[in-house]
């Protein structure tokens, strides 16, 4: 997927999958990332979830490729963050938020730092199938052994819309991710999270 169709997307204010309000599976599941971890969020855009991840105890590293959204996450909430740039990357850092602007797939533990958990509402979903392979296995490479993660899918017939968000059926998710502990917590119905298609949303537990 092009970047360019990314950037547009957020120009033009087509943003529905920014929900306004921390992830109901998240806040349900907050438990299963453990207490105080470093959590890794990619394609964070200027997600509710990150602020409500640090009001709960934890370190947050997000990576967004759209450096206006980074921008919006902490003008809306009034915050002056540290900004700086780091080889392909900018930084933003405010408290216990970390942002980096630019391209999930030139991230490395030097630039990240040590994560100790992750958190996928929307960014396994937003790529198309020749993507998501490479993906999960560029996560896979950051994410430390036994590290916990959560994961939120959604799952329509895909004929039905272009996406994304995309369909990820579970037996995809599993096969993505093969050798790690893999649990579904959450199964009901998506409720128009994906416009008018019937659809389900899915949150698994992740155990790298």
């Amino acid at each position: 997927m092009d970047p360019d169709f990314w950037h547009q997307r957020w120009s033009e204010g087509r943003t529905a999958f920014h929900q306004g309000k921390p992830n109901e599976h998240l806040v349900k599941h907050l438990a299963r990332l453990g207490a105080g971890k470093r959590v890794l969020v990619p394609l964070c855009g200027k997600a509710e979830d990150l602020a409500w991840l640090a009001a709960q105890g934890h370190q947050v590293v997000g990576v967004e490729l759209v450096e206006t959204a980074v921008q919006a996450f902490f003008a809306e909430r009034g915050v002056t963050p540290e900004v700086k740039r780091d080889g392909v990357f900018t930084r933003y850092t405010a408290g216990a938020i970390t942002v980096l602007a630019g391209d999930f797939f030139a991230t490395t533990l030097d630039r990240l730092g040590p994560i100790d958990a992750l958190y996928d509402r929307a960014a396994l979903i937003a790529l198309p199938p020749t993507m998501r392979a490479d993906y999960v296995e560029h996560l896979r490479a950051l994410m430390p052994e036994g590290a916990p993660g959560l994961v939120v899918t959604v799952e329509y017939p895909q004929d039905q819309m272009a996406g994304p968000p995309f369909s990820v059926p579970e037996a995809e998710l599993r096969a993505h991710y093969a050798g790690c502990e893999v649990e579904l917590l959450d199964d009901v119905a998506a409720d128009g999270r994906v416009g008018d298609v019937n659809g389900r949303e899915k949150c698994f537990g992740v155990r790298f």
